[in-house]
């Protein structure tokens, strides 16, 4: 997590001052049902909630605290005790440090999931806002990077938009997956602490109780909710991809905004780089690799080691913070990217109808001609374009052989380019309804 890849927003979930206060009102709310439960003093709970409450907690004295006790949570309680007073001796009955650790880990991803489908909204909004723009824009589209049949760039827009719709819903269950809470001892069996307190924590955070721990929340909740991530960084990566594509020199059918003294090279005056969109699929790379850790952490030794907290502290607030810089990236790329439809037009025209061969081969076919000597008769007379530079529907027109099947007038209908946009409504109305 660097800044120049940061919003406040993110960044400020992972701070460790809302951890602090995010920790406190774990054990806070835990002495609330441990008060009502009878296990101690309501006015104690009262003192806590008061004391605790209303402080703010001074990050370097924990981290002086740890540097001596080299235990991150003994740091903060002996801090709180600092503050509460006596009554701090009633704070963490039962408990164990990953009962705050944990439970903590899965508020702040709930909250960063809550921030990044924000972020998929507001891309999604852009993207049918565009799609709906170009929705009759005719383009080529192509395979292999090839030439192949035409569509429009309003289609290929509506195609990212259910992409990312799919990442919203798959975000909204890893959100749920990981919404858990353990407040249940030092191997998960309640054996110093009632299973109620573990739900009066959870309702109040907005969790589920955990139905069955160790010392630790499962860790293929968390594997789901880190490649879940990747996914949603790989779909912006293949939208990113495909505008780096379109605006190659050649291409120059999209192009990112380039804003007023905006430079491209330190050596060439003339570049109009995408470098956004190349950032994007730099950031994808990082934000996908953070997943196989997430799994890795999943097999813990019996009811619990530590060769996950390292892993965590790192990729919870790296994998989310980078999403969310990368989600509104892509947003206000789509927003204002550069469209050129006469472009468009002219790279669909470059190879002189070689686009509506499929057409022919089945006009020859509904013709009775075999479909091996169909293909062979398209086939013969598209070579002539790509290698003489022919026209495809001259050399049809002059081609005896696919003459003696089709007339003059059945051949050139098959070059109607609106034949191919047809149903372009109803891809809509799949797509946004």
């Amino acid at each position: 997590m660097i800044p120049r890849y940061s919003r406040p927003e993110m960044v400020a979930i992972w701070s460790p001052e809302t951890k602090f206060r995010i920790w406190f009102e774990i054990e806070a709310h835990a002495c609330d049902a441990l008060a009502e439960l009878g296990v101690i003093p309501k006015s104690a709970a009262e003192t806590i909630w008061e004391k605790g409450g209303k402080a703010t907690f001074d990050v370097a004295r924990i981290d002086e605290i740890e540097a001596v006790t080299k235990h991150d949570v003994i740091a903060f309680l002996t801090h709180l005790a600092e503050i509460v007073g006596p009554d701090a001796r009633f704070v963490h009955q039962g408990m164990t440090s990953s009962d705050v650790l944990d439970t903590c880990f899965n508020v702040q991803l709930v909250r960063a999931s809550d921030l990044l489908l924000a972020d998929i909204d507001k891309l999604l909004e852009a993207l049918k806002r565009r799609a709906f723009e170009h929705k009759d824009t005719v383009t080529i589209g192509r395979s292999h990077g090839i030439h192949a049949e035409p569509t429009t760039f309003g289609v290929k827009l509506a195609l990212a938009y259910a992409e990312f719709e799919r990442c919203k819903q798959r975000l909204i269950a890893a959100r749920e997956e990981v919404a858990t809470c353990a407040i249940s001892g030092a191997v998960g069996t309640f054996a110093n602490i009632d299973p109620r307190v573990e739900e009066h924590v959870a309702a109040a955070l907005g969790l589920k109780p955990e139905p069955v721990s160790t010392q630790v929340i499962p860790r293929d909740r968390h594997a789901m909710f880190f490649a879940t991530l990747g996914v949603v960084a790989s779909s912006i990566e293949r939208l990113a991809t495909e505008i780096r594509h379109l605006q190659r020199t050649e291409v120059l059918e999209a192009e990112e905004y380039f804003s007023p003294g905006q430079k491209g090279s330190s050596a060439m005056p003339h570049k109009r780089n995408p470098v956004l969109t190349e950032n994007l699929t730099g950031l994808a790379r990082m934000v996908r690799s953070y997943a196989m850790p997430a799994m890795e952490n999943v097999a813990l030794w019996h009811e619990r080691d530590i060769s996950h907290s390292s892993v965590e502290r790192m990729i919870g607030p790296d994998a989310t913070v980078t999403l969310d810089f990368a989600l509104a990236r892509m947003t206000s790329v789509v927003d204002k990217l550069l469209v050129y439809p006469d472009n468009m037009m002219k790279n669909l025209n470059k190879f002189r109808g070689l686009v509506h061969s499929q057409r022919v081969l089945l006009a020859l076919t509904q013709a009775g001609v075999s479909r091996e000597d169909s293909y062979r008769l398209v086939q013969r007379n598209a070579m002539k374009v790509w290698e003489q530079g022919k026209d495809f529907l001259e050399e049809l027109l002059a081609d005896k052989e696919v003459r003696a099947a089709l007339s003059e007038e059945d051949i050139r209908e098959k070059f109607d380019l609106g034949y191919h946009t047809k149903h372009v409504d109803t891809i809509f109305k799949r797509v946004f309804g």
